[in-house]
Formats: structure tokens, C-alpha cells, sequence
């Protein structure tokens, strides 16, 4: 399995919106796992990345976003010291976040764009710290280590979550018997299904953007309230890929307190029984009543 470490173990985590559980898989055909995930009781922060790249390289692309996301989080609330290597961490304010075209209805409010700038310029920061190892090692730009991210964040208790995302993991949400995704892939295939072209349409795992490859990025943001009885699933695409989403659905529906392991493991095998080839990643959060 080479240098892969699972970041946050599989046990139940409790946060303030509710319960959580991770599972994550090698799955049938490959060697190494380069999904990874990661639960944050203490901040509310909920994430999982697939990794891509060469001989070891995915595993450690994932590992490592997840890591700078977190780091940079925790320095922008001022709970943590950068270390030495990270001075840069509380000063690095890139942010070409744009306001006015996230919010064009300025419904949002201070507190929440204060959210939403930190989200954004964790994420870019993972990206240029991850590129930056991308030029060291002499890879061209498009080319290297890279990793998707896919992940939720409650900033106040009671407050809204506040999603990120760039590459094709996925967030689902279900909510009184319905399940919605809540992110959309940033695939060529995707963007081909959405301009309405014919057959042949490309391969479904060509991303259109991830973590490491390029030196800019645009993560997607959105918030979302959450309610009583939520169930959400971040997932890699190795467990949606071959599934249906009403064979999702059925596995969510049956979500308790009591049973989000088994419900993770169910997932896991659902997966792996309808053809799945790639490592396979569930963390189910489930919201308290």
C-alpha cells in the first residue's frame, strides 16, 4: 500500500450537526487505495479527495489536500500555529474570489462570505502548495500529482454548511425520502451530457480541473441549510460510478444513528457488486433529530 495512511479512522465522529462515519476501500481491482477522507469533529469539517498520479503519487495528492485545507482552516480561525514550513498558511490571501458573482443576490451575510473567502482560499492554497511539488519535481503543467476534493464545512453551530468542491467525488443529499445531488462533476463528459452532444461522449473520469495540475483553480461553493433527519453521503466516484441512484437512495433511506457503519460497509459492497474497478470511498453524515 506504500506510504497510504487513512487520515481519520473509522469510528464514529460526533459533530454538532450530527453523526459521522467513514469508509474507504481499495476495492477489486486496484493495488493502492488513492481515495482518502477526513472527519474534523472540533471544526465541523467533513472531506474526501481521490487521488491521481503516478507510482505513489495519487495517494499522496489526496493525503495532502485534505492536509493543507485543514491547516489553512485552522490558522484562518486562529486555532493553530502554521508550522514552520507553513508560514505562509494565515498570510496567504489569494483570493480571486468574487463576491458579486457568488452572491448576485447579496442574501448572504458578513459571516458567511468571511466563510466563504476562507473556503475559497483553502482550497487554492492546497492547489498551489500541490503544484508548487508539481514544478519541483519537474512535471509540465497538466501533468503530475493531482486529487480531487469534495467536502462540507459548519463554520456556527446550528448554522448552514458550506460546500467545496472541484473534480467528480460527489455530495448527495437526503432529505424526507429524496435524494439530490448537491455537486456537479467537472468532467468533460458532464459538460458534454450538459451541451446536449450525441454519442460517442467522452470517458467518463477525464476531470476538468483537480487539485495539483494547474497553477489556478476555481473551486465550486454553495451553502446549504441543514435539517433534522439529513442524511449526506461524500463519496469518491469509484462507489457512484457503476451504481444507480436509486440503489443510493434505498441504502440512505435506511440511515440511523445506530447503524451508519453497516449503512457504509452496504454502500461499499453495493458498489463493488455492480462493477465498480476504482477505490471506493462513503462518509455518511447523518443529522441529529
Amino acid at each position: 500500500m506504500g506510504n497510504w495512511k487513512q487520515l481519520s479512522p473509522s469510528t464514529l465522529h460526533r459533530l454538532d450537526m450530527g453523526l459521522a462515519y467513514g469508509l474507504t476501500d481499495v476495492g477489486t481491482v486496484r493495488e493502492a487505495n488513492q481515495d482518502n477522507f477526513f472527519i474534523a469533529p472540533d471544526i465541523g469539517l467533513v472531506v474526501v479527495a481521490d487521488g491521481m498520479g503516478g507510482h505513489e503519487a495519487g495517494e499522496i495528492a489526496s493525503a495532502d489536500a485534505i492536509t493543507l485545507l485543514h491547516s489553512f482552516i485552522e490558522a484562518a480561525r486562529g486555532n493553530a500555529p502554521a508550522a514552520p514550513d507553513d508560514a505562509t498558511v494565515p498570510a496567504f490571501h489569494a483570493s480571486a474570489f468574487d463576491p458579486v458573482q457568488a452572491d448576485p443576490d447579496a442574501t448572504w451575510t458578513d459571516a458567511t462570505m468571511r466563510a466563504m473567502i476562507t473556503l475559497h482560499d483553502a482550497v487554492e492554497f492546497a492547489n498551489e502548495r500541490m503544484y508548487q511539488t508539481n514544478r519541483a519535481n519537474h512535471q509540465p503543467d497538466g501533468t503530475g500529482m493531482g486529487t480531487t476534493l469534495t467536502g462540507m464545512w459548519q463554520v456556527a453551530p446550528d448554522g448552514p454548511v458550506f460546500i467545496f468542491h472541484v473534480g467528480d467525488s460527489r455530495l448527495y443529499c437526503f432529505r424526507q425520502g429524496r435524494l439530490t445531488q448537491l455537486t456537479r462533476d467537472q468532467t468533460l463528459y458532464q459538460q458534454a451530457l450538459e451541451a446536449g452532444m450525441q454519442e460517442p461522449l467522452p470517458a467518463r473520469n477525464l476531470l476538468l480541473q483537480a487539485l495539483g495540475p494547474a497553477h489556478g483553480i476555481k473551486p465550486d461553493l454553495q451553502t446549504q441549510a441543514v435539517a433534522p433527519g439529513d442524511v449526506y453521503l461524500l463519496c469518491s466516484d469509484g462507489l457512484y460510478g457503476n451504481s444507480t441512484p436509486e440503489a443510493i437512495a434505498a441504502i440512505l433511506s435506511r440511515v440511523r444513528d445506530d447503524n451508519l457503519p453497516a449503512c457504509c460497509a452496504e454502500l461499499v459492497d453495493m458498489a463493488k457488486r455492480d462493477g465498480s474497478r476504482d477505490n471506493i470511498t462513503a462518509v455518511l453524515v447523518r443529522c441529529g433529530d
